[in-house]
């Protein structure tokens, strides 16, 4: 247990709930958190904040852990089940209960309607207070009880954040949550503060929809004489239209992204820039990423997802990545997308053939979809739009275009020079012998260049291919 939450090196936390897929919102709070912890040399954690155990469940949990791990956001040590600390919890409530700073309260429900009710129709503020606040303990019934905070009722609460400035909340408008239960468990809000005390948290940085949180949560590290963590309060990620992001602008989810072939190095790459800003630099490595993050930089106001730059910055990254690791993008994705894995023949063809696939593909569907002409094998058979190029004049020209490769020297400037040389001994341009030799050689019309094709996958399969075309 860390006594000053200020001592010592840094300690970030990510706390998702496990209740349904991984919202991208999270993602991104995620790797702020990550980003701080990786720059100060500190340690990031993670926290299942797994309490609704009637939503929480084991897919929920995993698909966190598969959002994490893609998206590169490696915790130390093992991540942390809110509910399983639920004892140590009741021990904080229990300890401020006998401290004073926490009391019984047997209202019930329709006690504190009728309160709520008549609150109303005098005008006055609903906010509950309870008539067990100050009772002398001789007059407890024997009756069920929740335990709440005695928070104080005057004066003002100031919470310092980095991201919102000094942000003040009147203590009359805070009520005297619930710690405990009348089940003797605790709740959300206890929790949070005693999971990240004893975590040793030195920084909160999440959604600024807590920031209410905040304001109500420090009055329990005041009561138990805990040092406060500083707060960043990030702002929402809103749609294109300026609304809370949500399904109908489109994916949400974190294995969405991935199933829509965006790399992880762009998605952390967009991210990072989705609220935060180092001058004007758009792209930039995840090393770049963790020598420039600062609290500083992180934006006040809402941010909007825009798929266009998204796009843009992916197809930057898989053109700027080596070889290897943009192999490993590919494998996962196709992975996560449950298709069939690449076979050693198909990955040995896609990485000689990765140098004229990279520069003009967004995507890795996108990167794949060029990249058929490596990945299939014969006998290619045409799409639709390719087969439009292969009429019996075509095929005719493709089976007398043949001996003319055969001996030829098989390098880019002879193949250039031969295909054009018997595009004008046939009266006719190269453009119009691309076409039928886009659709052999790929079964596709658009492709990467004729001749980085013939080049990849060599003389005997070129050949093949255009006589395969030309019967």
């Amino acid at each position: 247990m860390v006594e000053d939450a200020h001592a010592g090196e840094v300690v970030t936390r990510i706390a998702p709930s496990p209740t349904g897929y991984m919202h991208i919102g999270t993602a991104r709070t995620g790797l702020f958190n990550w980003l701080f912890a990786r720059k100060m040399g500190g340690k990031f954690l993670l926290r299942i904040e797994d309490t609704d155990r009637a939503r929480s469940t084991p897919e929920a949990t995993d698909a966190i852990y598969r959002g994490m791990r893609w998206l590169g956001l490696d915790w130390d040590g093992d991540a942390v089940s809110q509910a399983e600390r639920a004892p140590r919890h009741a021990e904080v409530a229990l300890e401020m209960l006998a401290k004073g700073q926490a009391y019984k309260c047997f209202a019930t429900q329709e006690e504190i309607a009728a309160f709520r009710e008549a609150a109303k129709a005098e005008g006055k503020s609903t906010l509950f207070q309870s008539p067990w606040r100050d009772a002398d303990p001789a007059t407890f019934p024997d009756l069920p009880h929740v335990i709440r905070l005695k928070a104080p009722r005057e004066g003002e609460t100031v919470i310092h954040d980095v991201v919102q400035g000094d942000v003040t909340f009147k203590n009359s408008t805070l009520d005297d949550m619930i710690l405990l239960r009348s089940d003797g468990t605790p709740t959300y809000m206890l929790a949070v503060v005693v999971d990240d005390y004893d975590m040793g948290v030195t920084h909160v940085i999440r959604g600024d929809d807590h920031l209410n949180n905040a304001a109500r949560q420090c009055h329990i590290y005041h009561a138990m004489g805990w040092p406060l963590p500083v707060y960043a309060h990030v702002p929402l990620i809103l749609g294109p239209d300026g609304k809370k992001l949500s399904k109908r602008h489109g994916a949400t989810g974190v294995e969405e992204y991935q199933q829509m072939g965006y790399p992880a190095p762009a998605m952390r790459n967009y991210l990072a820039r989705l609220g935060w800003s180092h001058g004007d630099d758009e792209f930039f490595t995840d090393a770049q990423a963790r020598a420039w993050f600062d609290l500083e930089g992180i934006n006040k106001a809402a941010s909007r997802f825009d798929f266009k730059k998204l796009d843009h910055l992916s197809g930057q990254h898989i053109a700027a990545m080596d070889n290897m690791s943009l192999m490993g993008e590919i494998e996962a994705y196709l992975t996560s997308i449950e298709a069939e894995e690449l076979s050693e023949a198909q990955k040995d063809g896609l990485l000689r053939a990765m140098y004229c696939l990279k520069g003009s593909a967004r995507t890795l569907p996108v990167l794949l979809e060029k990249a058929v002409f490596v990945l299939a094998s014969r006998p290619i058979v045409p799409d639709e739009k390719a087969a439009k190029n292969l009429d019996d004049v075509s095929r005719r020209m493709l089976g007398e275009l043949t001996p003319h490769l055969q001996n030829a020297s098989w390098n880019r400037e002879t193949l250039e020079a031969t295909l054009n040389e018997f595009a004008e001994a046939k009266d006719t341009k190269f453009g119009k012998l691309a076409g039928p030799l886009r659709a052999a050689l790929a079964g596709r019309a658009a492709t990467p260049s004729v001749f980085d094709m013939m080049l990849v996958i060599g003389r005997a399969e070129t050949l093949a291919r255009l006589q395969d075309a030309a019967t």
